[in-house]
């Protein structure tokens, strides 16, 4: 298998009310699908630095426990914070927050519900016919380091769009499959090129972009997810 194998984004029975995904099944399905390791993002809480110590050492995996943090600006993940704190619901405050502790932040499936009409007039809006270059220059793009390009929950086009406006904005993306229960586990990944240490280890792969975003994990064979998977007639013409 090639490099380190993350899986950058999920939810556990510890912090997240959505989710069924229990420690010990966290544990056990990632060591049998061939995880290196998790990045345990709850919805705006942290797990407690000693269950986190103590589930590090029981499942030999590598963990890191980053963070969803639901802003005015969409769902942001971060890594190297140690707790919650006031003001972060705010994007920019969030971004000043994670500078100051030198972690790192990822926009969190930045396209959900992007090309469905449905979503749009439920909150009385008109659907977004933004292209990937005018999408790039939404401001959350403006405060975050990556973008998640590949994200369980997400349709493909979803994805796929996510993946045209990291490039644009010089970005490499984030893969992770938000699973909530064993189901999709690992789905998709973030592969690093150098083996994790602790999370010091992460944050500095991921701002060095020693990285790439994956999929092929659960089918036995990992590959990069990049723009060779995108049919332009799919992503441009199909509804939702």
């Amino acid at each position: 298998m090639p490099g380190t194998i993350i899986d950058m984004h999920l939810h556990t029975v510890k912090g997240s009310s959505d989710s069924s995904l229990s420690p010990q099944q966290l544990m056990a399905e990632a060591k049998r699908i061939g995880l290196d390791g998790v990045n345990i993002s709850e919805h705006d809480r942290l797990w407690d630095t000693h269950e986190l110590e103590t589930f590090r050492s029981e499942s030999r995996l590598f963990v890191s426990g980053g963070m969803e943090v639901s802003t005015d600006l969409g769902h942001i993940i971060v890594i190297g914070l140690d707790q919650y704190l006031p003001g972060i619901r705010r994007a920019a405050e969030l971004r000043r927050v994670v500078s100051k502790a030198g972690g790192f932040m990822f926009v969190a499936h930045p396209f959900r519900h992007f090309f469905d009409p449905f979503h749009f007039r439920r909150d009385d809006r008109d659907p977004s016919g933004l292209s990937p270059e005018e999408a790039a220059r939404l401001p959350i793009f403006e405060l975050v380091d990556e973008l998640e390009v590949a994200n369980g929950g997400c349709t493909p086009r979803e994805n796929y769009f996510a993946l045209l406006v990291a490039h644009i904005l010089g970005k490499r993306g984030i893969g992770g499959s938000d699973a909530h229960s064993t189901h999709g586990l690992g789905c998709f990944t973030t592969v690093f090129e150098r083996p994790l240490a602790d999370e010091r280890d992460l944050i500095a792969e991921l701002k060095a972009g020693r990285y790439y975003p994956a999929e092929g994990l659960l089918a036995g064979g990992i590959t990069p997810f990049d723009e060779g998977n995108v049919n332009s007639d799919t992503l441009f013409t199909q509804s939702g």
